[in-house]
């Protein structure tokens, strides 16, 4: 699903134009990636976490120069779901069905 199709769905459940929509969600992004920019974490209860995770230093090969490199530590940004929300996919019959055609 992309977001011009959350979108749209949004706007059709709620009764809001999808202009309107289209700006709450952008503002959503918005303070979400300027919040973590700024180092803190965002918790929506019953969703899930917005979160910087921590990596450490490392080395890692160049294969095909045979060199190594230094990838310094780093912070990149990650999504944890909630227990709630975990729990509802996992009991989901769609979603099992969709696993069930793909295997």
């Amino acid at each position: 699903m992309t977001k011009a199709e959350v979108i749209a769905e949004i706007s059709t459940k709620t009764g809001i134009e999808k202009a309107d929509v289209l700006m709450t969600v952008e503002a959503f992004f918005k303070v979400v990636k300027e919040s973590m920019t700024e180092g803190n974490n965002i918790y929506v209860r019953g969703f899930g976490s917005f979160v910087n995770k921590k990596r450490a230093r490392k080395v890692a090969r160049n294969i095909s120069k045979n060199t190594s490199l230094i990838i310094e530590e780093h912070y990149i940004p990650s999504f944890k779901p909630s227990k709630t929300f975990v729990a509802k996919i996992k009991n989901s019959k769609k979603v099992k069905a969709v696993a069930a055609k793909e295997a």
